[in-house]
């Protein structure tokens, strides 16, 4: 009788450490019911490897990104000029502009620091810049 009670211990502590290894192996297969002590014993290592691997496969990355950034600054810096020319007459928009600004210095007698925003309308037919000054001044001139 006593071998079978000590065959009875024997298995009870065989299926105990079936049961323990199956609850192991069961939150890799089963992420919801992972166990925090189990998940802090076993992943420390492999952190630590992934951590090495990724910045191994970043470090080449962002070079690549730092030699990019120069190359897209370049194709920014494209050269523009508008001109606008009828009658035999040549103007840059800068040109009206500033024309506008002159306008609402010289013949208005206000402040050009106070200006906060210029829309310009020229029309060749009639000779004419039109100009709204702030949105609520409005005028125009002779190009």
């Amino acid at each position: 009788m006593a071998e079978k009670k000590a065959k009875a211990v024997v298995k009870a502590a065989e299926v105990q450490t079936e049961k323990a290894a199956a609850e192991k192996k069961a939150p890799a297969k089963k992420p919801t019911a992972r166990k925090p002590v189990a998940k802090a014993e076993a992943k420390p290592a492999v952190k630590a490897e992934e951590k090495a691997a990724v910045k191994a496969e970043v470090k080449p990355a962002a070079k690549t990104v730092k030699k990019a950034a120069p190359k897209a600054a370049k194709k920014a810096a494209v050269a523009e000029n508008v001109r606008i020319q009828f009658a035999d007459k040549d103007y840059a928009p800068a040109d009206l502009l500033q024309s506008a600004r002159d306008v609402w210095q010289y013949d208005l007698g206000r402040d050009v620091k106070d200006i906060t925003s210029i829309d310009l309308y020229v029309k060749p037919e009639e000779s004419r810049a039109y100009y709204v000054i702030n949105g609520d001044v409005t005028g125009g001139f002779a190009i």
